[in-house]
């Protein structure tokens, strides 16, 4: 699986996912629990590269001592769309938020293994726009109608659930 990183907005990225050939359903869904679970984490603060205790630690990690008074420093994702298809391509939309780079690593570590073990990812493209399909502009799009994720998690007050 090759990856490519093109320019990288963390408010407002796309992410592309090319196929060997046209994905069947369950290879879509497959890639859409890998970016919900990705995005689940990031929503709660979990690629925060202020708070990599066990990471930094010594190799031997028995009776490791986590501190449970670290100050609040927070670093969550905002947003993500809904995973669409078009031919050999899928592509989600993400605000990364605060979120570290870090969370990247991670989601390219779990695409890799994802493409050895259960589908047949060519390519990922991170960033930018992909020529085969274009990114919608977003000031010529209502936020609501493109990130459908926002529309099926929007509350009542106007704030995300």
């Amino acid at each position: 699986m090759q990856v490519e990183f093109r320019e990288c907005d963390p408010g407002n990225l796309w992410i592309w996912f090319e196929f060997a050939e046209p994905p069947v359903p369950a290879e879509l869904e497959y890639l859409r629990e890998v970016l919900e679970s990705w995005y689940v984490l990031g929503k709660l603060g979990g690629f925060n590269a202020e708070r990599l205790v066990v990471q930094e630690a010594e190799a031997d990690l028995s009776y490791l001592e986590y501190p449970s008074d670290l100050p609040p420093v927070t670093s969550l994702m905002h947003n993500m769309g809904s995973l669409e298809e078009k031919g050999n391509w899928a592509r989600c939309w993400f605000d990364l938020g605060t979120a570290d780079a870090m969370a990247l690593d991670v989601l390219i570590n779990a695409l890799r293994t994802l493409s050895l073990e259960y589908i047949g990812l060519t390519r990922v493209i991170i960033g930018g726009q992909n020529e085969d399909w274009p990114a919608p502009d977003p000031e010529e799009t209502d936020a609501y109608d493109l990130h459908s994720y926002l529309q099926d998690h929007w509350g009542e007050e106007g704030e995300l659930e």
